[in-house]
């Protein structure tokens, strides 16, 4: 039997980003050509901005297809280590242990194998909880734009190891998370920064707006950015911690209905704004008065 010939892969661009990512065109070109400059962005922003789904499709936007295979996710915390990252020692069924590789190690091996010209994506969900020096170790340095391709000795093996050119870092940051630490300075200086904020003014969410003809979400949208310059000229907050557009942006398989827009209010703005404004109850029940009465 003749091979069945292999499917195409879906074509994506700069315009197919914009209409599912609620930022500017602008920002876009911003963040696309910082990220090719750097080879290494973090995605900075509060939650409900959307960081996640935007990493993957500016990975697709610049891949011109959306091809999965050059692309790689991650999520740090706090006990992820170096050998979960690049390689260590594991423990095996007959009680020794074995050299195993890590993720980035194996990733860094693909995309040196293939052409220097095809771009490849690691992203790294939640950056900031892990212990950047223990994860990284020798990479700090190596993951730098102008070191790309430049060997180091590895702590494990006895080898050289480089990243290559054509791998690029994402990176996402919570900023609304008061448990975390402060990146360290030297990540900060490898890594470009780029603040998403909520994306109520964008052309993409006001064409969804507009899509969804809901009064009740229009008045709901209304109070949110009210909301959102309270938050953000409060002083124990501050913008990194507004409400982001994913919070009122359609459910997959639904509609905008006052039923859906009454639970999020409920059930994920009002919890929130207890604990925000924890120490300040009155200015908690003020802005919840205020939500509730998008929804009458």
């Amino acid at each position: 039997m003749p091979p069945v010939p292999a499917t195409p892969l879906p074509s994506y661009d700069k315009a197919a980003f914009l209409s599912e990512v609620y930022l500017s065109e602008t920002g876009y070109d911003r963040l696309r050509s910082l990220l090719l400059r750097k080879k290494n962005v973090i995605l900075a922003g509060p939650p409900g901005v959307g960081k996640t789904f935007a990493a993957k499709r500016l990975a697709y936007s610049i891949l011109g297809m959306k091809d999965p295979s050059r692309i790689q996710t991650v999520q740090f915390h706090q006990s992820y280590s170096y050998e979960d990252f690049m390689m260590g020692y594991r423990p095996t069924e007959t009680g020794g242990f074995t050299l195993a590789e890590g993720a980035f190690y194996r990733f860094c091996e693909e995309a040196r194998a293939d052409d220097d010209d095809q771009p490849y994506f690691f992203i790294v969900d939640e950056i900031n909880r892990g212990n950047i020096s223990k994860i990284f170790g020798e990479l700090l340095m190596l993951i730098e734009a102008d070191k790309r391709g430049q060997d180091l000795r590895l702590v494990y093996k006895n080898e050289t190891f480089s990243v290559p050119a054509n791998v690029h870092i994402i990176g996402m940051m919570n900023t609304a998370d008061r448990s975390l630490a402060v990146l360290d300075y030297a990540l900060r200086r490898r890594f470009g920064f780029f603040e998403m904020p909520p994306g109520f003014d964008s052309a993409g969410f006001t064409r969804w707006q507009q899509e969804a003809g809901s009064p009740t979400l229009d008045r709901l949208v209304t109070v949110v950015v009210d909301l959102n310059r309270t938050i953000s000229d409060d002083p124990a907050l501050g913008q990194g911690f507004a409400i982001g557009h994913s919070y009122l942006t359609r459910p997959a398989g639904s509609d905008a209905d006052d039923a859906w827009l009454y639970s999020v209010v409920e059930d994920e703005l009002i919890p929130l704004l207890d604990e925000y404004w924890f120490d300040e109850p009155i200015k908690a029940e003020e802005w919840t008065g205020r939500l509730r009465s998008a929804l009458a």
